[in-house]
């Protein structure tokens, strides 16, 4: 069988393995049977194959990028008995990864080590982004985690003073410091992949009227900062902004083309200066919208097909409800169930339900228009498979290996 090329954002192929290939195949067979008028006919019971599970809105930092700043330290947090329930049900109905991420700062819960553990006693892989100022928390259970397990650190700054100034830490902590714990907790555990994450803040860029300090000037540096402290790659991707009008995230808005080819080779050189400084010892891994970016392809992940179909097959869990896009985080008419909305199997049920009622009427092609998706092409391609006449037979299988959406 063949293995997936990119392990980080070859979406189609991650539905292809073993382990999700009949999930696929019952929905687009659901979908199918809907697109004939068939609409009563409940979505298949199934879990997400990956979910985002928010743990916190408490954050020791103040970025003025985050795209959560309006839910950020508003005293929100899911209990360790609310994971652990949320955790079982899907468990129970084929959840396969968990990433811990967005909403808050996940290492400032206070049972983080408790949940880590659940979650890999259920056998369950687990990605984790952190801003690394709790890593020593992460210490302490990080010889549980397993060969396709990460953790990436929200860094983006090559340079103390870059640091300091894109996440304005509300604690004493240096760049350093960060990059020390990082380096340890690497070598406790070699075997878990640890990542330096870089969102790419070019001149001009503002948020809300305020200009960000530019870090695109530091790819390189960063990249050597990598080597240095251990890491197995940096991860690279374009600063995204919240609109404030429809608090949807948007990529490169009100840009116009010749601007937009200025950033775009600004990129591409300090890009190719940190490929130089990596050679062959760490690797650069370029998101899905970057590498859209980079072919001046923007405008073409902001063109969906009416369903977002990926809704199924991943959702963001938190403290507000249940969310079917990590880009509508806490925005109402994404939100397909409570807090609780996984909490039973009949919970499960009623979600799956409003789910599959957010895909026949949420419209992708106006909701996300401003919205680089990860998942377009993904989505273009569950799009045009259930609308022709492909047997499900010659859905060519994939072997297992990466279950993060």
């Amino acid at each position: 069988m063949e293995k997936i090329k990119e392990r980080e954002h070859d979406f189609v192929s991650k539905l292809r393995q073993d382990a999700t290939l009949q999930r696929l195949k019952d929905y687009i067979q659901w979908q199918r049977k809907c697109d004939v008028g068939d609409t009563d006919q409940d979505p298949p019971l199934f879990s997400p194959i990956s979910i985002n599970l928010d743990l916190t809105t408490a954050c020791n930092f103040s970025c003025p990028f985050c795209v959560d700043s309006t839910l950020i330290n508003t005293g929100k947090s899911l209990t360790l008995e609310e994971v652990q329930r949320t955790i079982d049900i899907l468990h129970a109905h084929g959840l396969l990864s968990v990433i811990l991420i967005g909403g808050g700062e996940p290492t400032l819960h206070p049972d983080i080590e408790k949940i880590i553990r659940y979650i890999k006693n259920k056998n369950l892989q687990v990605g984790i982004v952190t801003n690394g100022t709790r890593l020593e928390r992460i210490e302490t259970v990080v010889k549980s985690l397993k060969e396709k397990d990460w953790i990436r650190i929200s860094v983006d700054a090559g340079e103390e003073e870059t640091f300091k100034q894109l996440h304005r830490p509300r604690t004493k902590v240096t760049l350093t410091q960060i990059l020390e714990k990082a380096k340890r907790l690497k070598k406790k555990n070699p075997i878990v992949s640890l990542g330096y994450s870089f969102v790419i803040v070019w001149e001009g860029l503002e948020v809300n009227g305020r200009r960000l300090p530019a870090n695109i000037h530091e790819i390189a540096k960063s990249v050597e900062m990598a080597k240095d402290f251990s890491f197995d790659y940096v991860s690279v991707k374009p600063c995204l902004i919240r609109m404030e009008e429809s608090h949807r995230e948007t990529l490169m808005k009100d840009v116009d083309r010749g601007r937009e080819k200025e950033i775009i080779d600004a990129i591409k050189s300090h890009l190719e200066e940190g490929r130089r400084v990596a050679g062959d010892a760490i690797k650069i891994l370029e998101s899905s919208n970057l590498k859209a970016m980079l072919h001046q392809e923007v405008d073409r992940i902001k063109r969906q097909p009416k369903r977002c179909h990926m809704q199924f097959f991943r959702t963001v869990v938190s403290p507000f409800g249940i969310f079917h896009c990590p880009a509508f985080r806490g925005v109402e008419e994404a939100k397909i169930g409570g807090p609780d909305g996984y909490f039973s199997e009949k919970k499960l049920r009623e979600s799956l339900q409003k789910m599959a009622q957010s895909i026949l009427t949420f419209d992708a092609s106006e909701e996300c228009k401003d919205v680089g998706c990860f998942y377009h092409h993904t989505n273009w391609w569950l799009e045009e498979f259930i609308l022709s006449k492909e047997d499900l037979g010659e859905i060519e299988r994939i072997e297992n290996d990466n279950f993060f959406l």
